[in-house]
């Protein structure tokens, strides 16, 4: 059946409408930072042009934007399944350290025997060890209804002390002990690290962009883990949009009465929705080992490791619009974000702390956005069911009695 004009058009235009209450939110954001920027007598189009270059100027600071970008797409692809199921999780940073600890003490304990089978041993234990963290979370929501946010909030800060504990003790490394004051675990076989992202080009194209190697990122720290964020980004759309399990989880999220009233399981899938949030964080912690750090070190607090990743993957889920899919651009986007702020303080003295602040004003629009286009969604439904209801009254009333 063809598609008529008018329809297709439509179409498009809702379309737009629903994407413009995002755009508007970033644009009042930008706005409101070029207010702080002059405040700090800097020309907001130097700043983020400085930005800008910062983040994308070449391509060494290209793959530190999809270093940055790693671990929030892991942790946003869970707050999207989340959010999605109705829970609100910001234990991120918890379910990180608690999958970083587990996956690299399987990484240890597999060494030379196992060689890269270690790889997804240790990928498999993070995953586990966050899922079963996050899932404690929702569990006592589920049975208790104990509220999501305080609870996941206090497992952070459970999570960021056993992680001091294990590093000062049973995995600290032996030549470690006594020597430097920032506790750390002995290092992983390089057997066990995620190799470095290389994309080949084809000839002609490096001498074209002044590049010194025939591979893409070949001397950066960009690791095969953006890959398999992206991989699994996909893998989490199909799941909440091609999948009885994602409807579900969807459908609780909606509406737990009704939810209830079709059969549905309400609190055991909002228990695996707040499994497989502290699933996909678990794999943010235990990437940045395998592929980045090589060993689990922290300063003594959640960010020494976690570099906020764990926050900051909200602000990217809802920029993404809780999809998956969005939530790969977004990334990209916030890490150029934190990545280009480095670059705009030494070259224009502006502090990096500059970049929090814009993360807040664009979580603050964002979230007023949704608000905004739920109410167009709302007010088209109203108008189509009442074009409806026109069209059926005018049609009874022109039949014969």
């Amino acid at each position: 059946m063809s598609i008529s004009p008018a329809t297709w058009a439509r179409t498009a235009l809702n379309r737009l409408l629903d994407a413009s209450p995002l755009v508007i939110a970033l644009l009042l954001a930008f706005m409101v930072a070029s207010t702080l920027l002059l405040a700090l007598n800097v020309s907001p189009l130097e700043g983020f042009a400085s930005m800008f270059e910062g983040a994308f100027g070449n391509e060494n600071s290209t793959a530190e934007t999809f270093v940055k970008a790693t671990p929030m797409l892991f942790v946003a692809i869970g707050i999207c399944i989340a959010f999605r199921g109705g829970m609100t999780n910001v234990g991120g940073e918890g379910q990180m350290i608690m999958g970083a600890v587990a996956g690299t003490a399987v990484a240890l304990a597999a060494g030379e025997p196992l060689g890269w089978l270690g790889i997804p041993l240790a990928i498999i234990a993070g995953f586990i060890a966050g899922a079963l963290y996050g899932g404690l979370a929702g569990w006592l929501k589920a049975w208790f209804n104990v509220n999501e946010i305080l609870s996941t909030i206090m497992l952070n800060a459970i999570a960021v002390q056993f992680m001091n504990f294990m590093l000062n003790g049973p995995m600290l490394d032996p030549t470690e002990a006594g020597v430097n004051q920032i506790p750390k675990t002995a290092r992983i076989l390089e057997t066990i690290q995620l190799p470095r992202l290389s994309l080949p080009l084809p000839p002609g194209v490096a001498d074209l962009f002044s590049l010194q190697n025939a591979e893409l990122f070949a001397r950066t720290r960009l690791h095969w883990g953006l890959v398999i964020a992206v991989l699994l980004a996909v893998v989490a759309y199909f799941l909440l949009w091609r999948t009885t399990v994602g409807y579900r989880i969807r459908a609780v999220g909606e509406n737990e009465r009704a939810s209830r009233y079709a059969g549905i399981s309400v609190r055991g899938h909002m228990v695996l929705s707040m499994m497989l949030a502290g699933g996909f964080a678990g794999l943010a912690g235990i990437i940045q080992v395998l592929g980045l750090q090589y060993r689990l070190q922290t300063d003594g607090s959640a960010t020494g490791f976690t570099g906020n990743a764990g926050f900051n993957g909200i602000v990217v889920a809802l920029f993404g619009g809780l999809n998956p899919l969005g939530a790969i651009p977004a990334s990209a986007f916030f890490g150029g974000l934190l990545v280009g702020a480095q670059k705009m303080q030494r070259d224009l003295g502006v502090p990096a702390a500059l970049i929090t602040s814009i993360n807040g004003l664009i979580v603050i629009f964002a979230v007023s956005s949704e608000y905004f286009r739920v109410w167009l969604t709302r007010r088209r439904r109203l108008a189509e069911a009442e074009a409806q209801q026109k069209a059926a009254s005018a049609s009874t009333a022109g039949v014969p009695s």
